[in-house]
């Protein structure tokens, strides 16, 4: 038995979930933009509220690690932080270019058996945060900062079928035209599809050390300097 709970600030979504043994027991999702150092407060507090009030034993917390935002993911993971200190909790990193996969796996049965999956995280321009993964989730390429053209996963198009999908698939589709290029809509990373990969760390005890972790931002952070004021 576990109950978890589950925080994802990589994104413009913000959205917190709780499950125990698998099951979705409550679920908070904001899709209005990036206001998440407000509106995660909130939903952490009726998280919490409802797993009190239910007298459910609290076992975990898992936050999305990244790649993604970085305010974003500096939310989240300093939220998640400071629950696993104040109640003494284990600290569950989901990575969040997987955590996108679960959905797709869940929902599109028909996906051929060799079928490559292409989590995407929007980055700028042309580039994205991307991954290519079987459908055992086995890691086929590893993660990148991928500036995209027609070229860019043309090794793999050659091969077989790749689906792309997440918040930074929409603008490839110009650039990838290969017949073998299938782009999947509205896959978004969202806190209640954490829990499967989140059950199988805590069942392995796979967590992290509260005080070190950090986001897996890929990309250092880089301040736009404030434009001058005639």
């Amino acid at each position: 038995m576990s109950c978890i709970l589950h925080i994802e600030t990589s994104t413009k979504v913000c959205s917190v979930a709780v499950t125990e043994d698998g099951a979705v027991l409550f679920e908070k999702v904001d899709k209005s933009g990036p206001s998440h150092a407000v509106q995660l407060g909130v939903f952490v507090d009726e998280a919490i509220s409802y797993i009190d009030n239910h007298g459910i034993p609290f076992d975990a917390v898992a936050v999305s690690q990244g790649p993604g935002s970085y305010t974003g993911l500096r939310i989240g993971v300093s939220m998640a932080k400071g629950i696993c200190y104040a109640r003494g909790l284990k600290l569950i990193a989901v990575p969040t270019l997987e955590l996108l996969c679960v959905p797709v796996l869940l929902y599109h049965e028909d996906l051929p058996e060799d079928a490559l999956l292409c989590p995407m995280i929007d980055a700028r321009r042309m580039e994205v945060y991307a991954a290519l993964y079987d459908r055992a989730l086995g890691p086929v390429r590893a993660i990148g900062a991928d500036i995209v053209d027609g070229s860019t996963y043309q090794d793999f198009l050659n091969e077989r079928p790749v689906y792309f999908f997440g918040d930074g698939a929409e603008k490839c589709k110009v650039g990838i035209t290969h017949p073998n290029a299938r782009f999947l809509p509205e896959v978004l990373p969202l806190a209640r599809n954490m829990g499967p990969l989140a059950e199988k760390a805590f069942a392995l005890g796979r967590f992290e050390d509260v005080a070190y972790f950090e986001p897996f931002y890929l990309k250092e952070f880089v301040a736009s300097k404030p434009k001058k004021l005639l």
